[in-house]
């Protein structure tokens, strides 16, 4: 849940917090009125509010701290492009820049970090405080700032907070945010200085958003209460190797070396780590009391605020890159768009670092994507290189059962005590709150502290032989990279000035987490790619896939992939290389298991046949082509179900009439497609029947609410058998999400018709479905129904982006505000293309409707032959401010899949731009 306000919080307000709440309503009501009625006095005042934080873009301004003049140019778009003759100058430029633009979310995201949320919204944030405290997130980025960071990295981090601080000189709150100014009237909060630390704990959200397959941990041990463990393995089938290719396919890891190495290797030996393994000593089923505990832990974790993601679930991106050979201008082109949650702002920021003239004392040339709140570039190009990122997925989180006795843990038959540190929580309008955060020997955070019911474990567990008396039951730690201290911060700089393939590997050597998929292209004309990472290596027997038992030492993690382990790749003979959260590596050419949970590959083998579609055919890919393959619509799942589904007798004439959308067909999902609105029902109705309605309550949609047999069944319920049973998850965050998981189940049991699978208990309206064509056709019924109540009777009016729909909500006040607050903060809906598991990834979850949940939330094309003629697209705009121009300028044209242009050279900035503002010293 994002952060709320005070006001809404929960809490019944005293007298004074009435008056406050009176006070803050007068002031919207005044606010709108003079927005939107043009109100003489009110005009003047609510007008002059939402325009005091609006920057100055033009002119010049005096900081304290320069060396020299800085000039910062924005083109129409507000995208500015800062130009200064040291690096110490750059990045204080940088940070005053993107406090103008953006300070009230760099704020947000420094107390969400640091776990201070409850000091700007009050009690209704006490639980994410708690959660974020007892992670630790600022107190590790304090350590690597202290003791791991280069000292030119910390006098970069230094420069940039100089920036901000210079910008937060002599404002209130009003003049900084009209978010500020709402938050005013409920709490006396005044935003303070920012330091180099608030900095390096960003990367920290960035990798708890991207941290692997927790989730995944969790949703199979609560899968064990009604399925069995064949049931279970349906559900996370194999990676299909054979059909759809791994990212590396040209390397394999060398046992005799101890390397990965590109072409020919010799036949992998037996490593240090087995690929499979159950978890749970030994158990292929979850202790009955995790089932309660693990649930209510995936609660709190979908409850903390999302930094870039979706809170570990469905994110993805697409980055591929293509060698000059394949290309129009004989020059490598890469493109790039991460699929990460809608927000308003984007959380992209973009601009330009420029030296005026590149020597020691100023080694940056940089364009590209970054987050408010960092210095550097984070995806883009530099004068030599371009790179990209997507999300590799390799698991670097472990979940441990850990057995309490009196004041410490179990562990190798001995008690050791727990590491304590007391952490206090201010509240705004309340008092503050003292938690004491317990950690294990691996400083390991017991997250099951953070709830009352997370302590106890049910009294019931089952545990193999060797487990400890379960007394008053298991606690629940967590293990992650993230957590010890790394120098992530480091591999930024060290990527924005790299200039060669040997540079870019050795900046890729310090990005410990996140675990990024990173590609690369130069102006040399080569191309390549390299998994970076603190990726951990567990004993044989343990895949990490469940959670592990933490009494038995062999499930401690043994140690850290080497990089010269990592998979890479470099001018690979095909002349290209996608990365799309696929697998790595194949398995059969690797030793360690990166992860059990890799994306299924729809997306990237989807990209790799479009490519080699236009290159077999003799044809040079264009700037414009990468950016129609990022519009890519198909649906490979269409493709596998429509055929069955147009051999099936319908009786009733308007399921009829609807089976009759899918005749012809092209399975693109436009958003003007009725046929797209109807087959994305009817799968989203297979799903639920075949799938959705057999899962534990704990992974359906909470408030719906089924009669399920007491003990697991595969056949049809005995009415007279049943218990109600209620769906406690999010709906954004249920299951069957859709995903190309979800694509692969299908595959393995479509031409399988009498699969038990396929079978549905009958209810008060439809008897039981035996066989796959049966249950089909009660999807198409049900599809043909929802969407009548939907979308209409009259099938003419349906299309898929009537129901496929974004709405932009400011994070905070957007969410959680007054109403008036919300209208005047989010913008939409935007009706979209694209759909789950395409390449244009606008992701919805199938288990809790068709609402657009993810998005590319970026596009660019870089062309390593003229970086002037590189494209690219934010998801909103340049400004955090609801008022300003900039605030959402560029998503229709991101909506429609168009692209600005992307100038790098001084002739070419010059040329773009509509503002100048010169700092001087």
């Amino acid at each position: 849940m994002p952060p709320n306000t005070t006001a809404s919080s929960g809490q019944k307000p005293g007298k004074s917090g009435r008056k406050k709440g009176r006070k803050a309503r007068l002031f919207l009501i005044v606010l709108v009125l003079a927005l939107f009625g043009g109100v003489a006095y009110g005009g003047y005042w609510g007008v002059s509010t939402v325009r005091a934080s609006f920057p100055q873009t033009k002119g010049s301004l005096t900081l304290d701290g320069l060396s020299g003049p800085v000039d910062v140019k924005r083109d129409g778009n507000g995208i500015p492009q800062i130009y200064a003759s040291s690096d110490e100058d750059l990045f204080m430029a940088q940070g005053y820049v993107q406090a103008q633009d953006r300070f009230y979310e760099m704020d947000v995201r420094r107390h969400m970090t640091s776990g201070r949320l409850s000091e700007m919204f009050g009690s209704g944030q006490v639980k994410n405080d708690e959660f974020l405290r007892t992670m630790g997130w600022d107190r590790v980025a304090k350590e690597e700032y202290d003791k791991k960071l280069s000292a030119s990295t910390k006098k970069y981090l230094q420069a940039y907070a100089k920036g901000v601080n210079a910008y937060l000189k002599g404002k209130d709150g009003k003049d900084i945010s009209l978010e500020y100014a709402a938050l005013g009237f409920t709490n006396d909060y005044k935003p303070q200085e920012w330091t180099p630390v608030d900095s390096v704990a960003w990367l920290k959200a960035m990798a708890w958003d991207l941290r692997g397959n927790m989730k995944e941990e969790i949703d199979r041990s609560l899968m064990t209460s009604r399925l069995g463990p064949k049931q279970i393995a349906d559900l996370y089938p194999e990676y299909p190797y054979s059909r759809n290719k791994t990212i590396t396919q040209e390397g394999q890891y060398d046992s005799v070396t101890g390397s990965y190495v590109q072409g020919a290797g010799t036949t992998v030996g037996s490593g240090t780590q087995s690929t499979s393994g159950t978890g749970l000593a030994g158990n292929t089923t979850a202790p009955n009391g995790l089932q309660s505990q693990l649930s209510k832990l995936y609660n709190v974790l979908d409850n903390v605020p999302t930094a870039v993601g979706v809170n570990g679930n469905g994110i993805g991106s697409n980055s591929w890159v293509v060698a000059g050979k394949y290309t129009i201008t004989g020059k490598p082109l890469l493109a790039n768009d991460p699929h990460l949650s809608a927000s308003l702002p984007s959380v992209w920021y973009q601009m330009g670092l420029h030296c005026t003239s590149v020597s020691s004392k100023c080694q940056y040339d940089v364009s590209g994507y970054t987050f408010a709140g960092m210095p550097g570039v984070v995806i883009g190009h530099n004068q030599d290189i371009a790179w990209g990122m997507t999300n590799s997925g390799v698991d670097v989180t472990d979940l441990y059962l850990e057995k309490i006795t009196g004041e410490g843990y179990e562990y190798d038959g001995k008690v050791l005590p727990f590491a304590t540190r007391r952490e206090t929580i201010k509240v705004a309008g309340g008092a503050s709150k003292t938690i004491v955060v317990r950690e294990t020997k691996d400083g390991m955070p017991l997250l099951s502290d953070r709830d009352d019911e997370l302590v106890k474990v049910g009294k019931k567990a089952t545990v193999d032989s060797g487990a400890p008396d379960r007394g008053d039951g298991y606690a629940i730690a967590l293990r992650w990279t993230a957590l010890d201290p790394g120098n992530s911060m480091d591999a930024v700089f060290q990527l924005d000035k790299a200039s060669n393939w040997s540079e870019f590997r050795k900046a890729a050597a310090s990005f410990d987490v996140p675990s990024q998929n990173l590609i690369y292209a130069d102006t040399e004309n080569h191309i390549g790619y390299q998994l970076p990472g603190k990726i951990p290596t567990r004993s044989k027997g343990d895949d990490g896939s469940l959670p592990s038992p933490g009494w038995d030492p062999k499930y401690t993690w043994t140690g850290y992939i080497k990089q010269s382990e990592l998979p890479y790749e470099y001018d690979p003979q095909r002349g290209y290389i996608v990365t799309a959260n696929q697998a790595v590596v194949d398995k059969d050419k690797y030793p360690y298991t990166l992860t059990t949970d890799w994306g299924y590959g729809t997306r990237s083998q989807r990209i790799s046949d479009l490519i080699e579609a236009k290159v077999k055919g003799g044809g040079k890919i264009s700037t414009d082509d990468m950016r129609q393959m990022q519009l890519d619509d198909s649906s490979e799942i269409a493709k596998l179900i429509v055929p069955k589904l147009l051999k099936i007798d319908v009786a009733d004439k308007n399921v009829r009439d609807a089976q009759k959308l899918l005749e012809g067909w092209d399975y693109t999902q436009d958003a003007d497609s009725a046929a797209a609105a109807y087959f994305n029902a009817t799968w989203r109705n297979i799903l639920k029947l075949a799938f959705g309605n057999k899962l534990p309550k704990e992974l359906r949609v909470k408030g719906q609410c089924l009669n399920v047999a007491p003990v697991d069944t595969t056949g049809p319920a005995d009415e007279n058998q049943t218990v109600r049973e209620c769906g406690q998850r999010e709906a954004d965050q249920a299951q069957p999400d859709g995903g190309d998981r979800w694509f692969e189940v299908v595959r393995k049991i479509i031409n399988d018709p009498n699969n038990d699978w396929w079978k549905a208990p009958k209810t008060r309206l439809d008897k039981a479905a035996d066989n796959r064509d049966e249950l089909f056709a009660r999807a198409m019924k049900d599809a043909r129904w929802e969407l009548t109540a939907k979308l209409g009777k009259d099938m003419d009016t349906w299309s898929w982006g009537r129901l496929h729909r974004l709405f932009l909500k400011n994070q905070t006040l957007g969410t959680e505000g007054p109403g008036v607050l919300q209208y005047m903060l989010n913008r939409g809906p935007w009706r979209l293309s694209g759909g789950e598991a395409t390449v244009n990834a606008t992701g919805w979850n199938a288990a809790g409707g068709y609402g657009v949940v993810w998005v590319p939330s970026m596009r660019m094309v870089v062309n390593l032959d003229d970086f002037d003629k590189s494209k690219w697209i934010n998801l909103s705009g340049a400004s955090g401010h609801a008022f300003s121009a900039h605030y959402t300028d560029q998503t229709d044209k991101w909506a429609k899949g168009e692209l600005l242009p992307w100038s790098f050279s001084d002739k070419a900035v010059d040329k773009s731009t509509s503002d100048t503002l010169v700092l001087k010293p």
